[in-house]
């Protein structure tokens, strides 16, 4: 069994500790709890029909995700293939995504203030999502297709848009400095993290913003005290960014970012998702992902204009190099077969890049008895891959034109969106095979969606949406002739109602509450071999309660059920369907300063599986968190948090997973502003 270490130990006293500290330090004077303005840690969207959830700053810092796959485990819909380490990780949104062969099937769309990432099938490796959580204030993740035809076509899964910080957001707008230093420690895989931020704001029209965070953890154990097969990693990422605002009315700004994050891994198993060397052997790897953005806005004071334009690049490069004897094939008679695709494997040097620009313009204006919110623009994509051992290499281009409307009328919002994509790719290095000498392919879709809601005047509203999409194909198929004039199609439904009221249970208390029923077909399947369709069907519930007193109740829960039908006619159970979850917190603002809260995780028994495995088991596990931001006096600008992760070390590995979850993990963090 794992023992604890002194850092544990003083981390845990911390964590009930300080909460009578600082209840203590002004004892003479009373709680005054009717005067808390702060409610649940996080908004239900019930003013939409899109399946939509926002994770902002505060909930950001108060979570102390390791990773971005950890910070979105929390929104219903969401599971994770591992996630606790920004290698060997997936996201699987209602049961697309990650799969425990490659980190993506392309029906997941992740993106960072515009930028696409994370989405190349590379054998065992995970979503490549290798950035570091203490870089965004939001993250947004919608389920589904419906909402995604501005942003992009297959989005079969969800979306996931992330936005990295601003220099206002530390400087308020007003000219002079601004920075913050962040620490934080965590006891299993004895993490430790170190965020830097520097905001300035010479002038009211420029800002700059330089922050750089290193994350290091070692191995990680799980709930029995042995290693979870996780590699340690020493993660440092870097963003700058700036932007100017000009103009008479200052109703123009331009915005550079840039940001960097590199890994370097040594002898580590080239299966990202294994435990063990296995058949591919060891690597030394090496990561590195780069992002540049410039985006114009221009929003006058006239309501039919408000127009930006967003130029990224993404490059991303992951360079393995094989440690010969490492594979436990290598001196069997067997070796000579499986060398070259051991070898391929392990050798690989990856490299792509996507350049996209997109322009868009947001009109509000009248007709008749209606409104609309008109957003209407197009997009030029050119994504690279360099050619490598394992996987082919070519060029991907695309443009599309995409339009979405929300035309309201008093309680009514009607909500068409319409998407046309066209594409052509070219194979790098010639032909294919001698009997596939193709090298060109041009694919177009058209893609569309209808959502409708209608709001009650008591708080209730009900919606319902039908959109379809499809997946064009990709340049990692280009050695499977007919996948390349074969788009993936989808078709999505959606039931729901939400509530928002007041004053309900007593005054200044308040519930949010919203409830989807979703159904997803998927057919002429080309992600999955052997596979044709796929159904998934489920129900996804968010609920928020607070009251003046500062007791906050936040639930969400997921139920659903896959079923797949193999191209040989078969019908079984889908495998990536996720298992049904429930979370469950419980949380008091003491005081404006001090917030406690209880959080239940509790996944149930996975019994739809096709060949049920030690993860089909269900679990509960318990986590506490406990913060204070003093509002006044030396301490002012100043947080201490203490998180306790899976409270009583409980073993087990969750669904989906392809190693045990992390055992109990004590997490302090200590934040200055200036």
């Amino acid at each position: 069994m794992r023992r604890p270490s002194p850092i544990a130990a003083l981390m845990c006293g911390a964590a009930f500790a300080f909460p009578t500290a600082v209840l203590a330090q002004d004892a003479a004077a009373p709680v005054v709890l009717d005067s808390i303005t702060l409610q649940s840690k996080r908004d239900v969207a019930t003013d939409t029909a899109t399946p939509v959830t926002a994770i902002d700053q505060r909930e950001i810092d108060d979570r102390q995700a390791g990773t971005i796959a950890e910070l979105i485990d929390s929104v219903p819909g969401v599971t994770l293939m591992n996630g606790n380490t920004p290698g060997g990780s997936g996201i699987n949104i209602r049961g697309f995504g990650a799969t425990g062969t490659y980190g993506t099937d392309q029906m997941v769309l992740i993106q960072v203030d515009g930028a696409t990432q994370g989405s190349e099938e590379l054998y065992r490796i995970g979503t490549q999502l290798y950035t570091d959580p203490a870089l965004y204030k939001e993250v947004e993740v919608q389920r589904g297709t419906v909402g995604s035809f501005e942003y992009g076509s297959g989005v079969v899964g969800g979306l996931v848009r992330l936005r990295t910080k601003d220099a206002s957001d530390f400087t308020g707008r007003r000219i002079g400095w601004a920075g913050r230093q962040t620490f934080e420690f965590t006891t299993n895989g004895d993490g430790i993290t170190s965020s830097s931020i520097l905001a300035w704001q010479p002038t009211e029209d420029l800002e700059f913003l330089a922050q750089y965070v290193r994350r290091k953890q070692d191995a990680q154990d799980d709930g029995a005290g042995d290693p979870i097969g996780a590699e340690p990693f020493d993660l440092p990422s870097v963003l700058v960014k700036g932007k100017y605002s000009f103009g008479a009315a200052r109703d123009h700004s331009v915005t550079l970012s840039w940001n960097d994050t590199k890994m370097a891994e040594r002898d580590v198993p080239y299966d990202q998702f294994a435990v063990s060397d296995s058949t591919f052997g060891r690597v030394d790897r090496d990561i590195d992902t780069r992002t540049a953005i410039l985006e114009y806005e221009y929003d006058p004071d006239n309501p039919l204009i408000h127009v930006t334009a967003n130029l990224s690049h993404a490059d991303q490069q992951i360079d393995s190099s094989y440690i010969p004897g490492s594979s436990s094939m290598e001196g069997t008679p067997a070796w000579p077969m499986f060398a070259g695709s051991v070898l391929g494997l392990a050798n690989a040097d990856h490299r792509y890049k996507t350049t996209k620009l997109t322009v868009k313009n947001t009109a509000a204006f009248r007709t008749g008895g209606f409104s609309h919110d008109l957003r209407a623009g197009f997009e030029v994509v050119r994504k690279t891959r360099a050619e490598a051992s394992s996987a082919p290499g070519g060029t991907d281009r695309r443009w599309a034109v995409f339009a979405v409307d929300d035309i309201t009328a008093g309680g009514l919002t009607v909500s068409p969106a319409l998407r046309y994509e066209s594409q052509d790719l070219t194979r790098d290095g010639g032909a294919n095979t001698a009997s596939n000498p193709q090298t060109d392919f041009d694919n177009e879709a058209v893609m569309g969606g209808l959502s409708l809601r209608y709001a009650f005047g008591d708080g209730f509203a009900v919606f319902g949406s039908a959109a379809y999409t499809e997946n064009l194909p990709i340049l990692d198929d280009f050695n499977n002739a007919p996948y390349m004039k074969q788009p993936q199609k989808a078709r999505t439904w959606e039931l729901g109602a939400s509530y928002d009221g007041r004053d309900l249970l007593g005054g200044g208390d308040r519930l949010a509450l919203k409830a989807n029923l979703f159904q997803t077909d998927v057919w002429d399947v080309t992600s999955y071999s052997g596979i044709g369709e796929v159904e998934m069907k489920g129900l996804e519930v968010e609920t928020a309660y607070s009251m003046a007193s500062g007791l906050y109740v936040d639930l969400n829960a997921t139920w659903t059920e896959g079923d797949a039908r193999a191209t040989a006619g078969a019908s079984e159970y889908w495998d990536y369907a996720p298992a049904d979850r429930l979370r469950l917190t419980l949380g008091q603002h003491v005081t404006d300063e001090l917030d406690l809260s209880w959080e239940a995780v509790a996944a149930a028994r996975m019994d739809r599986v096709n060949a049920p495995t030690e993860e089909a088991a269900g679990h509960t596990i318990h986590n506490l968190r406990a913060t204070y931001r003093p509002q006044t006096g030396v301490l002012e600008g100043a947080e201490l948090r203490v998180g306790i992760e899976n409270v009583f070390d409980k073993d087990y590995r969750p669904w989906l997973a392809t190693r045990k979850a992390p055992g109990r993990n004590i997490k302090l963090t200590l934040a200055k502003s200036f």
